[in-house]
Formats: C-alpha cells, structure tokens, sequence
C-alpha cells in the first residue's frame, strides 16, 4: 500500500504564518507513531486566511485542514486526519471550497497541487504539452496562434502580446532575447510569486516556447530582491530542465537551442518599466530610456528582445496546448483569458482569485473577499499598483476588462486590488502617491522628478488647510504637466490616484489641520 499523501505548502505566504514548523511537527509525529504518510511540499492554493493550509489525499480526493499551526498537528492525528477524519479545522475536500471552485484556473490550474521542482509530478498535470507542440510548428505558426488568442500583456499597458512577438521575429539580428519581468513591486501583488514559487516550470516553458517563436536563443529572469524563495526555486527549476535537456541544445527534438539565467534586481521600482529593467540587466542602473526604438527592435544589448511579464508567460504553454481559440473563448470584448485579480487591503478572505475578464469588482471583492476585514462599509478600492485610480464604491459593478477600466480613468494593471473601508483619508492617500513617485523616480525626466517632489509639497499645503482652493487648482495643473510630459507611465500615472482622489472624494481635501 502506497503511503499517505500530505500536502503542506512551501510559499513564502504560507511560510510567514509557520508553514514550516507545522512541516516539521507533522514529519516528527508520523516518525514518532511509524505511519505510513509522506509529506510533499507544494506552492499556495492562493487562500491566503486559511493558510497553512495542509491537505490530505483520501482514495484520490485532497482533504483540506486549516489554517493549521504546529499545537494542531496532536489533535489532528487524534482525530486520524490522514484518512479525512473530522476535526474543527476540516475544510472538506480542497476542490469544492467555494473560494477554489468558483474561479478558473488556467495559469494558476497547478499551484498548490503539484510539488513545484518535480518534472513528473508537472508532466503528469499536463506540463510540457505546449512545448512539445510549438517544437513542431514553424515561428511563425506559434505567433499566431498567440495572436488568434488574444493574449494581452498581463502588467500595465496590456499591449497584444502576439503582435510584440511578430515585430521581434521579424526583426534581422544574430542574437534575440526573450526577458521576464518579474519585479513585482505593485502594492498588493503577489501572483508572479507566487506561481514561481508553485508552478516554476510553467514559466520556464512560456520562455522557451517564446524563445522558437522570435528565433531567441537566451533568455533572462528578472526576480525582485525581496522574493528570496522566488528566486531559490527558479533557479533551481532552471538547473533540473537544463538536466533534463529541455534547456540547451536541440530541445524537445526541434532542433533549436534555449538558455535561461536569473537576474537578481536591486529593489527599484522603476525596473518594473520594460526598458529601466533592460538597463539593470545590462549591469546599468535602473533608467527608462526614450522611445522608439522599442525594444522588440533594439532592447538587451541593442538586440531585438521580448520583455513579458511572468503572468503574460505563463499563459502561453496552455494556448499551444490546448488552442488559440479554447484561450479566447474565457472573457469579453478584447480582454481575452483570465486574470490573476490578487485581493488585499482591509478584505476578509485576501487571496488569488483567477478568473475570465468580465468579472465585476463586486463579485470579486464581496463573493470572494467576503467584503472588509473590519466589516465597516467599503469606501475605495485602489485596482492596478500604487499609480492606479481609487475606485469608488459607487462603482464596483465595473467590468473587469481593460476597455471598461479605461473609460472609468482607471486601470488593471497587474490584477491587484488594495481595499479600504469608510475610516480612510483619501487626501492621504493621495499624498502618499506623490511621495511614493518622489521616492520611487528614476530622475531622467523634469516632470515626473521634480514634478512629484512638488507635489508633495503641495498636497502637504492641502491637509494643513492653506489656501485650500488655490493650491488644489496648482495640483491640478502640475498633474496635468506630469501626464502630458513623463518619459514613462511612472510620472504619467502617478496622477491618476491623485485626480481620482479629488474626483471621487473631494470631501476628505476640505479638511483642515489635518496631521501631516
């Protein structure tokens, strides 16, 4: 008889709360009684309240206990939870938490399932299926198969990732580079970490499928300072498919070669930006360089190079596995897929929820948040990284999906969603949008360098109540220089939580002494 499958997860999320200890204590008792169970470290299923999370497989069906903590382990052993017994912490099976079952999971399918350095374990859950079928058709046929399914990027702008990939597989260069960016630096983010933390291989395939289609030979891997398990299990995910031979030379039998190297980055922001982030690759520091040429035509090196997000990546191998057009049937308009929307902030059930574009804030944040942690009304919600708009809570039945995000001035950027209940300061938190771009800057450009060190300036004027009226009209006319002047969208999109803020919440910049 096989041994007893127990899952416990080895994300930095889970980590935090004593995933590793509640590991430990388990591994220690089931040694201590000689019990025939086997512990397996996976990714995060994303439920961030219940974790650690510990499953069970009972004849076939994961168990679900949490949120487990190591003075657990005794009693739940007492209560035989590795054959599913019942205990105040049994959560029924995992798949049928109504939080899981509810989403749709095509990037995310395998987090939390499989262990993440185990090639068979991803092989068995449908890895490398997409590679094996772009290895057998032309560049040009992987392309559009990206451009039939209508994958946009998955950070800010969310330009056609299919089209960004034909301006680079037709650009003439003996060398081309396919780049992640994976600085996850927007407030309340965690997706790109997670997945490299649960399903690393996915991204490693997304590359290299990316890589035969633009004619790249090398790829990088830009991990933020601040994700050092991130980092660990990349590189050690890199070391087993080059092992395996699906890194190097003629992979998959297609003849066609593909490296990947992981690059640490410094802790700037700005390296978010496509081109600040080629710069500190190349060893620079972290500057956004004008445009064009865009990178697709002269980015590492000056060389024709693909910078995609992880998310953006890691939708690819389903695509070339399953179709263009499976892809595009999930979402509406031109947001085509799914979206890894991250919630946090004042919210109940904080956690990843991926789901078709077209889902509604309120479904996201009420269904599945359960609404404020305080349980005081909600006021705002910040979508889209510190320079996106707040939305008020007037108008959470907006559509998830880029065009209706557009014409609300705001955006979805990298699918984070920050709340905040009726007890915020909205001037405050515009302050702190202006101090965050101040801070955060690269310094190449007037606007966006003195333009926020201005604006801090002013918005202090306004929450100590001097010539409230006037300096609000300065405010005004200094965002406008940003937007229109910024050599990148730090500048250009740090007004947009600032005029939301006035717009939605003009109240809260009537106040007066307000503490600084």
């Amino acid at each position: 008889m096989a041994s007893i499958k127990v899952y416990v997860p080895r994300d930095a999320a889970a980590l935090s709360v004593g995933a590793d200890e509640v590991a430990q204590t388990l591994e220690s008792a089931i040694k201590l009684r000689k019990l025939d169970a086997k512990i397996i470290r996976t990714g995060s299923r994303g439920m961030m309240w219940l974790e650690p999370l510990v499953e069970v497989d009972v004849n076939g069906t994961r168990i679900a206990y949490g949120p487990v903590t190591a003075a657990d382990v005794p009693s739940l052993l007492e209560a035989d939870f590795l054959n599913g017994g019942d205990h105040a912490l049994r959560l029924g099976p995992t798949e049928e938490i109504p939080y899981l079952a509810n989403q749709e999971r095509l990037t995310f399918a395998r987090c939390g399932v499989i262990d993440p350095l185990d090639l068979e374990d991803y092989e068995s859950h449908g890895g490398l299926k997409g590679l094996r079928a772009a290895a057998k058709l032309a560049p040009e046929e992987i392309t559009q198969a990206i451009i039939g399914s209508g994958l946009r990027g998955r950070g800010g702008a969310g330009f056609p990732t299919g089209i960004k990939w034909k301006t680079a597989s037709e650009a003439d260069a003996a060398q081309k580079y396919i780049c992640c960016n994976a600085d996850e630096g927007d407030s309340g983010t965690f997706a790109d970490r997670m997945l490299m933390e649960g399903d690393p291989f996915t991204l490693l395939e997304g590359m290299v499928i990316a890589g035969f289609a633009v004619g790249a030979t090398m790829g990088f891997i830009y991990i933020r300072s601040e994700y050092p398990h991130a980092i660990a299990t990349m590189q050690k995910a890199v070391t087993v498919w080059s092992e395996a031979g699906l890194l190097g030379d003629d992979i998959a039998g297609s003849g066609r070669s593909f490296r990947i190297e992981i690059r640490r980055g410094a802790g700037s922001y700005i390296c978010g930006e496509e081109s600040a982030m080629l710069d500190s690759l190349e060893g620079k520091r972290g500057m956004v360089r004008p445009k064009p040429p865009i990178p697709a035509i002269a980015g590492l090196f000056g060389q024709p190079t693909i910078v995609n997000n992880v998310l953006t990546l890691a939708a690819v191998p389903q695509i070339l596995d399953k179709g263009a057009d499976f892809y595009k049937d999930y979402g509406m308009g031109k947001s085509r897929g799914t979206q890894a929307f991250q919630l946090a902030g004042n919210i109940k059930r904080g956690g990843l929820v991926e789901k078709a574009f077209g889902v509604s804030l309120r479904e996201l944040i009420e269904d599945f948040g359960g609404g404020t942690l305080s349980g005081k009304p909600l006021r705002a919600v910040q979508a889209g990284g510190p320079l996106g708009s707040y939305i008020p809570a007037s108008q959470l039945d907006l559509a998830m999906d880029y065009e209706t995000f557009a014409e609300a001035d705001a955006m979805l950027g990298h699918g984070g969603l920050v709340v905040f209940d009726e007890t915020v300061d909205m001037a405050k938190q515009a302050e702190f949008a202006m101090e965050f771009c101040a801070i955060e800057s690269c310094g190449k450009c007037t606007p966006c360098r003195i333009g926020s060190t201005r604006g801090v300036e002013v918005m202090a004027r306004i929450r100590k109540g001097e010539d409230v009226a006037k300096n609000i009209a300065l405010l005004e006319g200094l965002c406008e220089v940003m937007v229109e002047g910024s050599l990148c969208a730090m500048g250009g999109l740090t007004p947009m939580p600032v005029l939301s803020a006035l717009e939605h919440f003009p109240e809260d910049f009537k106040k007066t002494g307000a503490p600084s």
